[in-house]
């Protein structure tokens, strides 16, 4: 059974709430944070950039937030606007809405009380990457026991760089809920570096890394507490049923929602006035400042009858950013 967290992800309901962009600890090879990400103070919610409370509430309920995972950076530098967070999300949406963190520091009893009390429910930590295998007797150990007597549930969060035993002994000691690995992955933001430090794109992917999944699947797979991500299942099930719940949210009577959760539409420029003429329902059609927004078919059937002389079908994210995906000219 996969931990609480893992479930809403896979249904789409976890907003990613980025807390702040800041990592002091160390400047891992690995990290797949972009430019626009790394080193900065700035907070976001999914692609949305944070100006407000008010904002990242609208941005939870454009998803119908099941839950929110909270990320970095480092929130745990960030720890009074992380517990600020947590706080209006609990206040707003009540103790259902389950809450995760991604921390690569053990942080200490003092972080671990206020993030409880501020309404996290679990905290996923991720130990450097030269300390695997020698983590018994240090804070790494420590944390976990102490994380759980605060009123968090412990567990590792990993990149799946290689298979490694110590962190199946400490969920059979009972110290860690569970464990989860993260296919390896290349991204822009770690593209250089990772192939500075010889790993390869595997073959037919976009972002997995040649190499190591089969051996960490043989030594760790079998554990019923661990849980290997692989970047097919983060973007196929978990990236576009996010969309798909935005779609719903935010479409218009005359918008089309694809398989992939993004929105179809046809955009004309032609006078608004010519709708009227044409006895187009209001429902069918949007005016904006510069252009109209219409259903797409019913664009292409207008144009096809020389009705219209111009227009183009649109595909784009429901995200707040609204990114066009796809134009394809009618006209």
């Amino acid at each position: 059974m996969i931990s609480k967290g893992c479930e809403q992800c896979a249904k789409g309901g976890k907003m990613v709430l980025f807390v702040y962009g800041y990592c002091d600890q160390r400047d891992c090879f690995y990290c797949p944070l972009g430019e626009n990400r790394k080193n900065v103070t700035d907070v976001y919610a999914n692609e949305r950039r944070v100006e407000s409370d008010e904002d990242v509430l609208e941005q939870a309920y454009r998803m119908d937030a099941l839950g929110t995972s909270i990320t970095g950076g480092e929130p745990q530098e960030a720890l009074e606007r992380t517990c600020h967070y947590l706080e209006l999300l609990k206040d707003e949406f009540g103790e259902d809405h389950h809450t995760h963190l991604y921390t690569g520091i053990t942080g200490g009893r003092e972080n671990m009380r206020k993030l409880s009390e501020a309404g996290l429910d679990e905290i996923r930590f991720h130990p450097p990457y030269e300390l695997w295998g020698d983590l018994h007797g240090t804070e790494w150990e420590d944390i976990l026991y102490i994380a759980r007597e605060e009123g968090l549930t412990p567990a590792f969060e990993i990149p799946g760089i290689r298979a490694e035993e110590e962190f199946l002994e400490f969920l059979d000691e009972g110290a860690a809920d569970f464990c989860n690995v993260n296919e390896f992955e290349m991204s822009q933001g770690n593209y250089r570096r990772m192939q500075e430090e010889g790993y390869e794109l595997k073959e037919g992917h976009m972002s997995a890394v040649d190499g190591s999944r089969d051996d960490i699947l043989d030594v760790m797979g079998d554990h019923e507490r661990v849980y290997f991500c692989t970047s097919v299942f983060k973007d196929a099930a978990q990236h576009r049923r996010r969309l798909k719940r935005m779609a719903r949210n935010v479409r218009r009577e005359f918008d089309d929602v694809t398989d992939d959760g993004t929105l179809v539409y046809g955009k004309t420029y032609t006078e608004p006035e010519r709708f009227a003429e044409l006895g187009v329902p209001k429902e069918f059609y949007t005016v904006k400042s510069e252009h109209v927004e219409v259903a797409w078919w019913l664009l292409e059937e207008m144009i096809e009858e020389g009705d219209l002389d111009d227009g183009e079908i649109v595909e784009q994210y429901p995200s707040y950013d609204g990114q066009v995906v796809e134009r394809t000219p009618l006209a």
